[in-house]
């Protein structure tokens, strides 16, 4: 059985920048990837998929974008080109096709098995992301079985769908993207939209991200005295990476054709059934959206009249019409449901006691409660930016310290005994 002082499960963005770190410290360790460097980029993203963030925002341990297209945003295989040619440069020792099928403890250090061979580590580091797994309601079952289910990580691109209504499920960045597309295809699309976050692209002159960066926002740290499941929970902003500024709000939404719901709330036979409480979400989220603009002014403000700012520009409200209630998926000619109702995490190859009730990992900063076992790319994992390429930095510096920390302690013992 090969040893490695460390193995990194998972070679995305998360656990290429902990390889690049622990390749800096002088610490041996494998990678090891289900598919290949990406995989999730290269085969659970549609077509159109493009970054959030701007290109000058992509940062990772040892890199930063210093192409032509600044304000660009990156389609999801230039992503996959990004990381190929950062794990190339690093020479990160990537295993492909290494599917974990445990990881276990095995005394102090830990054994992990995978489809392509079984390693003994000193440390594990799980890096398989916040977004493994799109989830799929389990009230989706007890609609018609004629009616196709989707989610982000299953649909591709309009032609996939097939002819009639689409229902979108979901109203974070996944859903409002998926919604848009089709809707600019011709395609009769209803949204149903629960608590959600609205940003414009751009404000005053910038890009939202530039706004958010420079009051702190995406760095901002998880408060210890606050509900870390709360913050977790918070969705996704209403954005698409878009060059010409496209607005995915809801009120534009409705402009374009795309008949609005509120949550939904049962699946009654044939029938969806939505709440009536649209004009409560879009109220909160235009209230967070005002109090944030009022920071922006405040900010643009002290920078004075040499930063080229453009001037303020009002939040408007959002006025609703025809709010759907109810929707017979035969008589309405719905033939596919878009569940983009979030992520979960599966880990049933992790023989370790450190899951919580909900089956997510329990960690502070990446540390678990089993020595040696870190976990980085969680959403919220210590600030808000923590899921996204620009954010895993921190914590990856985080948890190789503090593996850095454990091995040097345990060559310590070793020599002393």
């Amino acid at each position: 059985m090969p040893t490695t002082s460390v193995a990194v499960v998972g070679a995305g963005q998360a656990g290429l920048a902990v390889s690049r770190l622990l390749a800096e410290s002088g610490i041996d360790h494998v990678v090891l990837e289900r598919g290949q460097v990406a995989e999730r980029w290269r085969s659970q993203s549609w077509e159109s998929l493009r970054l959030l963030s701007p290109n000058w925002l992509t940062r990772l341990p040892g890199l930063a974008y210093d192409g032509p297209d600044r304000d660009g945003f990156m389609t999801a295989a230039e992503v996959t080109n990004l990381l190929q040619a950062y794990a190339n440069a690093s020479s990160a020792p990537v295993i492909p096709g290494a599917d974990v099928v445990s990881v276990r403890a095995a005394g102090r250090a830990y054994t992990v098995v995978t489809d392509a061979g079984t390693w003994r580590a000193n440390a594990v580091v799980i890096a398989t992301g916040w977004c493994a797994e799109a989830t799929l309601p389990t009230s989706a079952a007890s609609g018609p079985r004629d009616v196709e289910h989707l989610t982000p990580s299953t649909y591709r691109n309009p032609q996939q769908v097939p002819e009639g209504q689409v229902v979108v499920v979901g109203a974070s960045a996944s859903g409002v993207q998926i919604a848009d597309e089709l809707a600019r295809t011709g395609r009769q699309v209803t949204l149903a939209a629960g608590s959600h976050i609205y940003l414009p692209r751009r404000y005053r002159g910038r890009d939202i991200m530039w706004w958010l960066e420079a009051l702190g926002e995406l760095n901002v740290p998880l408060d210890p005295r606050r509900d870390a499941w709360a913050a977790r929970s918070e969705p996704s902003l209403q954005l698409v990476g878009a060059a010409d500024g496209r607005d995915v709000g809801l009120a534009a939404l409705q402009d374009r054709g795309i008949r609005l719901a509120g949550r939904l709330t049962a699946i009654d036979g044939r029938h969806l059934v939505f709440a009536d409480d649209l004009n409560a979400s879009v109220g909160r989220a235009t209230a967070r959206l005002r109090r944030l603009v009022r920071r922006f002014d405040a900010h643009a403000t002290s920078l004075g009249r040499g930063a080229e700012i453009e001037p303020a520009e009002p939040v408007r409200p959002v006025w609703l019409r025809d709010r759907v209630r109810r929707l017979d998926l035969r008589a309405d000619r719905v033939s596919t449901v878009i569940w983009a109702t979030g992520y979960q995490r599966r880990y049933p190859w992790l023989e370790l006691p450190v899951l919580d009730s909900a089956g997510e990992i329990k960690q502070v900063e990446g540390r678990t409660p089993a020595p040696g076992l870190h976990v980085i790319g969680m959403h919220w994992q210590t600030r808000r930016s923590s899921a996204f390429i620009h954010g895993v930095g921190h914590d990856a510096r985080l948890v190789v310290r503090d593996i850095a920390d454990r091995l040097g302690a345990s060559s310590a013992e070793e020599k002393a005994a």
